[in-house]
């Protein structure tokens, strides 16, 4: 007996999944299945490179379906207005900066299924993220890194 996990979403989270599924399931499938067509009218199979590559394009698109299918099903949709500002939550964009050089970095945190680090989007299961949820402006976190801890200051959480 498998419990679903809850999938944490922004509302614009949510939207991009939907849009990602609607594209597979329209679009990339009719691709995929051209692809599969023109590949089979080529005769032999065994050694048919073209068919294999679509054939296992066709299982990454089909996972990613029910993995999408299965996302909207158990998301948990995160009111980033009723959020309380005082404290570090999923939703909240956050400035922080690295002690004692100074380099700010802004994030928003959000769960790990609309994470994007290079677009700083970041879970709140990541290093980073984990170490900010709860805490207030002001407060200084230890975040582990490969190197050694590095200590961060939160500058403002909006």
């Amino acid at each position: 007996m498998s419990t679903k996990k809850e999938v944490l979403l922004t509302e614009e989270g949510l939207e991009k999944v939907k849009d990602d599924l609607e594209q597979l399931k329209t679009k990339k499938r009719h691709e995929v299945a051209q692809r599969l067509k023109e590949a089979i009218s080529q005769g032999d199979l065994s050694e048919n490179a073209e068919y294999d590559a679509a054939k296992e394009e066709q299982a990454f698109v089909e996972s990613r379906i029910v993995t999408l299918e299965n996302m909207i099903r158990n998301a948990k949709i995160i009111d980033q207005d009723r959020q309380n500002k005082n404290f570090v939550s999923i939703g909240a964009q956050v400035t922080i900066q690295e002690i004692p050089d100074g380099d700010e970095e802004v994030y928003k945190i959000v769960g790990s299924a609309e994470s994007d680090p290079i677009a700083g989007k970041i879970s709140n299961e990541s290093p980073i993220g984990a170490e900010l949820i709860g805490k207030r402006e002001g407060e200084t976190i230890n975040v582990p890194a490969p190197g050694g801890t590095i200590q961060f200051k939160i500058v403002s959480i909006d």
